[in-house]
């Protein structure tokens, strides 16, 4: 490729970018905000000063034009929430008198007012908070926030092209607020939003943007005709508006399928697609449209959601092709960097061969930079950084990490009768009940209890060799002594050691696998203010030694009751880390799944009569095209069935799954062949106990009745509510009652509290049922 084939004009852009900061100052800042230790003017200050550093970062790398509006405090579908002051009614008074703690308490809730519901956002780990609508909502245009900080932008001398969450996908991600109809379409509330977003577009002009951004991700999935007409219907009349600056239409994460010919028709100025992963027929696709003459086309040729270095030869090839089916192409990341750590050069620990496997969030932008350079310049201009790119392409590939010829035979000698339970549910749940001895209603908690200072300074004193594994052992066992005798006093049936020893549900299983490298700076945004820190699935998976089964045996040696053992499932350990790219999914879930069976065994061998492994990330790596659900499901229910069905009858198997539309899953919720399964459902008042009910789901589910994402603690009479409308639904015989989730995050003095009402809750509905 030459100079002279290329697109002189080329440009390297981004669709967003991290926003917790080196250090998660932005963390830091909103919590102390919270506590009331930091004022709204220093949280103010800190994220600008945030956003200048990110766009620095960008430039500094040689992205040529930077987004706005990206940076939030809390949650950007929350933000576009404001922007079109679609604001529940319940939060109304809280902005109306504080628009910052209003913002804070739809997100969180407050002792009186429930929050927003949470989901994931498509088939990420980042979750955002669900906008209420109904036939009364009104709209109306708050482009503040927007504005604000295009004009930072701006007046430190970016070129900068403001991104917006589109009103289509808006409207497709919403759900119908308390009291309306749940057959009520938001979508049927375009045309009352459309005016909005123009009145909002056109703010955003008259400061100075010469793009907007609108993102459709949500098109990216299989969508109805009546959904790409009111797709075209949008588009249509926002290309229409006069005066107007250009319009970009931006999807990721899969093909758009039959919505590219529409958007490729409409009379917008240029789309942005991904051409990473499963949305690389996005390449096929637009050729078969006729491409975009005329228009800009942004090409997402860097893997924005996985943390591997790009290669850039395989990626020059793609734009090559790209070239001749638009007006003028542009490099950017396939979606935003949210999904990515800042700074690889940070993870001083690892070997610098393989840290040179990495690339997050600054070095991507580098990588974008340096292909767009090639489509300016031609590769001559690249020559030294592609020779590097190739030899560490080849040191990976090449490495014994990636390589581990016992794991791969054993994996190739599974049977399918290794994945399936020695009896029946029927027979299972008898024996269990005769072993378990529980109560109706029986009740427990997810797995973890509050990660406190001390435990966390515990943790930094053994790292950095202030104390020995004998002194950091005994805080631990501290610890768990204190929380089996808590759960003792409050009445809960099936208990748990607490997980004090653990920093992460995946990470500290990771930290013990072979094939898995962990990172000490490598923070991503999972939701608000909760980071987490993904590790790297780098190489073949193997258990060395026990990870789990001398903590439980200390726990049960405290207590008479039941005590769980607790671990996180295959799916989970692949969808919760930067999974390897260069072999298929399944096969790397069968190899945490045998070493994870190994580690059931032994827990078994130890004394557990019940075993969760949990599964909270099963329905967000569902692919987002039905199409390609069935091979997924297939192998991610083997997966979890490899790990757990290797136990008797009589020991019982949890597992737990978190906030998403489960609707989509039910029978593979089934294929799973848990013996009992947890989920959240507080926020969404129980809706999946009536989904589980109209599947007629067989065995036993403890729908949540204590959010666990906010602040707020529920009375006794709230959980009574929340466990009538699970009675409806599943007989008392199959119910449990526990919280939505785990309790990490949560301070002692509210899961003192919460838990008291939760077994309050069903100890007066026991009362009731046995009257």
């Amino acid at each position: 490729m030459t100079a002279k084939s290329a697109a002189v004009a080329t440009r390297a852009t981004a669709h967003g970018y991290p926003r917790q900061g080196r250090n998660r100052e932005l963390k830091k800042a909103i919590e102390g905000y919270w506590k009331g230790t930091v004022t709204s003017a220093a949280l103010r200050a800190t994220a600008a000063d945030l956003r200048r550093e990110n766009w620095a970062q960008l430039a500094e790398a040689g992205v040529q034009e930077v987004p706005t509006g990206d940076f939030s405090l809390y949650d950007h579908v929350l933000d576009t929430t404001v922007a079109v002051g679609a604001i529940p009614e319940r939060h109304r008074a809280a902005v109306d008198a504080d628009p910052l703690d209003g913002y804070f308490a739809m997100a969180r809730g407050t002792q009186d007012v429930a929050p927003l519901e949470m989901t994931k956002w498509f088939d990420t780990n980042y979750h955002y908070l669900v906008p209420e609508l109904g036939p009364d909502t009104a709209f109306t245009a708050d482009p503040g926030k927007q504005v604000g900080e295009l004009r930072e932008a701006l007046a430190l001398g970016h070129a900068a092209r403001p991104v917006l969450v589109g009103p289509v996908s808006y409207l497709l991600l919403a759900k119908p607020a308390p009291g309306v109809a749940a057959d009520f379409q938001p979508l049927t509330l375009l045309d009352r939003l459309l005016p909005v977003y123009a009145e909002l577009i056109a703010a955003l002009r008259a400061a100075g943007a010469e793009w907007v951004q609108l993102d459709e991700p949500a098109l990216v999935q299989d969508r109805t005709p009546a959904e790409l007409n009111a797709a075209a219907r949008a588009y249509r009349e926002l290309g229409a508006l006069t005066g107007r600056p250009k319009l970009l239409v931006a999807s990721y994460f899969d093909r758009l399928g039959e919505a590219l010919p529409v958007l490729a028709k409409a009379p917008i100025d240029g789309l942005a697609l991904d051409f990473t992963g499963p949305a690389a027929g996005n390449l096929d696709d637009l050729a078969a449209a006729g491409g975009l003459p005329g228009k800009r086309l942004i090409a997402g040729v860097i893997d924005g959601r996985n943390i591997w270095i790009n290669n850039l030869e395989a990626s020059l090839a793609t734009l090559a092709t790209l070239l001749g089916l638009a007006g003028h192409v542009d490099v950017a990341p396939s979606c935003s960097l949210l999904h990515v750590p800042l700074d690889a050069t940070a993870e001083r620990d690892l070997a610098p061969q393989i840290a040179r496997w990495l690339a997050f969030a600054r070095q991507k932008a580098t990588e974008t930079a340096l292909l767009a350079r090639a489509l300016r310049e031609g590769t001559g201009a690249i020559a030294s950084d592609l020779a590097a790119n190739r030899a560490d392409l080849a040191s990976r590939a090449n490495s014994p990490i990636t390589h581990d010829p016992a794991v791969r035979a054993r994996t190739a000698a599974v049977t399918g009768d290794d994945a399936r339970r020695s009896q029946p549910y029927a027979v299972r749940t008898e024996a269990q009940r005769a072993r378990l001895g529980l109560p109706l209603l029986p009740t427990t908690t997810i797995g973890s209890f509050p990660q406190t200072t001390e435990l966390r300074l515990a943790r930094a004193d053994l790292t950095a060799g202030r104390i020995d594994r004998t002194a950091y052992r005994g805080r631990i066992e501290a610890e768990v002594r204190e929380v089996i005798a808590f759960q003792e006093k409050a009445g809960l049936d099936v208990l748990v050691h607490g997980e004090p020893e653990r920093n992460d549900m995946v990470q500290y299983f990771a930290e013990q696998l072979t094939g898995y490298l962990a990172t000490r700076h490598g923070w991503v945004q999972s939701y608000g203010t909760r980071y987490v820190r993904p590790p790297v699935l780098a190489g073949d998976i193997s258990r060395p030694h026990p990870m789990t089964v001398d903590w439980f045996r200390y726990a049960q040696s405290l207590t008479d009751r039941p005590v769980k053992g607790m671990l996180t499932g295959p799916v989970t350990m692949l969808a919760w880390s930067f999974v390897r790219d260069d072999q298929p999914l399944a096969e790397t879930a069968r190899q945490v799944a045998l070493a994870l069976r190994d580690e059931v065994t032994d827990l078994e061998a130890a004394g557990a009569a019940v075993i969760q492994v949990d599964e909270p990330a099963l329905r967000e790596t569902l692919p987002l095209r039905a199409a390609g659900r069935p091979a997924y499901l297939a192998w991610a229910t083997e997966a979890f069935r490899l790990a757990t069905s290797g136990v008797r009858a009589d020991t019982q198997i949890h597992t737990h799954m978190c906030y998403a539309e489960f609707g989509a899953i039910m029978t593979a919720i089934d294929e799973l062949d848990a013996d009992v399964i947890s989920l959240e459902a507080t926020r969404s008042h129980m809706q999946v106990a009536g989904e589980l009910a109209g599947t007629g789901y067989p065995r036993e589910v403890g729908p949540g009745v204590w959010d666990i994402h906010s602040p707020r603690v529920p009375s006794t009479d709230e959980a009574v509510e929340l466990l009538r409308a699970g009675l409806a639904a599943i007989p008392a015989e199959r119910l449990w009652v526990n919280p939505d989730c785990g309790l990490k995050t949560r301070g002692w003095s509210e899961t003192r509290a919460s838990l008291d009402s939760l077994v309050g809750a069903a100890r007066r509905l026991r009362e009731e049922l046995a009257g």
